[in-house]
């Protein structure tokens, strides 16, 4: 539980960041946003929840 809000604050901040500099527009990084919010209902979730817990426990072991 911790990972995943750590991630979304940090991703939240690359966005914003993103955003602010023109790199990408709002209609783009919107619809990225939907995309992740419909693909956390589906049953790919599990999976994608796995491989980032995977990946963090690896950064974390180095």
């Amino acid at each position: 539980m911790a990972v995943s809000i750590s991630a979304v604050i940090l991703l939240g901040i690359v966005v914003f960041v993103l955003i602010r500099t023109g790199s990408v527009r709002l209609a783009p990084a919107l619809a990225c946003g939907l995309f992740g919010f419909f693909l956390a209902s589906t049953g790919a979730a599990p999976a994608i929840t796995d491989a980032i817990s995977t990946v963090t426990g690896w950064i974390s072991s180095i």
